[in-house]
């Protein structure tokens, strides 16, 4: 059986014959094609697929649904993060614009406070779609600015007594911490130390333990919903560290266990129940084997030991 960058041809071919978006994530993850391939893929994503379906309910007025955060999940920023895990193209004009909106009318302000998960979703999206001005850099400087001494952060600021972190909340903003060092951002050094305490954090509670107890706070942290919305879970997690180029830590050998505990015996990995909530259109089934989930497994345990599956 012929094997390329770790996948076997029945295996590969099963995963580029699904979406554009996740084609072109096997493409350059998994088989280590040149850029001018994937990228080609990539650009199949505003025309065919998901991508355009998810483009075709935006109204004019540049919103989805008609509302910036809710209704979840069919908002403008539940659909942009729909649009950005896609790959859809970074310059892309209308997703450009809806962006926007977010920080002409921030979602994660209320009154004095904020919800810094949702400002790390308008960080994440404002990094990856291009939004270059003092709104992101005003934005992660506050961000920044509330990180917890555990090296997380809590859902609402200013702070109200709490010094423990939200494994929630703070893989949200550490997904647009990773976005706006990769974009660029002028404050991306100090995005740096940043990471390097949320890791800490992370893996001191082996992504989904208590650090005190050992005990698991919600066991729905060890499922794999698929898109994650804005829900932590191990394989979410594991992804993060993937992506910022992270050592090995032993102590991440817990939930890479989990990850591998839900592996088929075809190779493949299952698609758990998503939170509830409407949905503009199921991408996956949870009867059959997810290609989004199967991906993601293989490219975390690529990076973790280098491993072939």
């Amino acid at each position: 059986m012929r094997i390329v960058g770790g996948v076997d041809d029945e295996l590969r071919t099963w995963l580029i014959g699904g979406d554009p978006s996740i084609a072109w994530q096997v493409e350059r993850d998994l088989l280590d094609l040149p850029g001018s391939t994937w990228s080609a893929t990539q650009r199949r994503i505003a025309s065919e697929g998901w991508g355009e379906r998810f483009l075709a309910e935006r109204s004019p007025n540049g919103t989805w649904a008609n509302g910036l955060y809710g209704p979840k999940w069919k908002s403008t920023t539940y659909t942009l993060l729909q649009l950005w895990r896609r790959g859809l193209a970074r310059d892309h004009p209308e997703a450009v614009a809806s962006t926007g909106l977010l920080l002409d009318k921030p979602v994660w302000q209320f009154g004095v406070g904020r919800d810094e998960g949702v400002a790390g979703f308008g960080l994440a999206l404002s990094s990856w779609f291009t939004i270059d001005d003092d709104r992101r850099d005003d934005l992660v400087t506050s961000i920044l600015e509330n990180q917890l001494d555990d090296g997380g952060w809590n859902c609402r600021t200013p702070r109200t007594g709490s010094t423990h972190s939200s494994f929630h909340t703070t893989i949200n903003v550490v997904e647009g911490l990773r976005e706006y060092a990769i974009s660029g951002g002028r404050h991306a050094e100090d995005t740096e130390t940043a990471e390097q305490r949320a890791m800490e954090f992370f893996a001191a509670h082996r992504l989904y333990r208590s650090h005190r107890s050992d005990r698991i706070p919600d066991e729905r942290m060890m499922r794999m919903p698929f898109p994650p919305r804005w829900h932590h879970d191990v394989l979410r997690g594991l992804d993060w560290f993937r992506s910022a180029h992270a050592p090995q830590d032993e102590r991440l050998e817990d939930p890479v266990g989990v990850v591998m505990g839900h592996r088929r015996k075809n190779g493949r990995w299952p698609l758990h129940a998503n939170y509830s909530g409407k949905d503009w259109f199921r991408m996956e089934s949870g009867r059959s084997p997810s290609r989004w989930n199967t991906l993601r497994a293989l490219r975390v345990l690529r990076w973790w030991d280098g491993t072939t599956y």
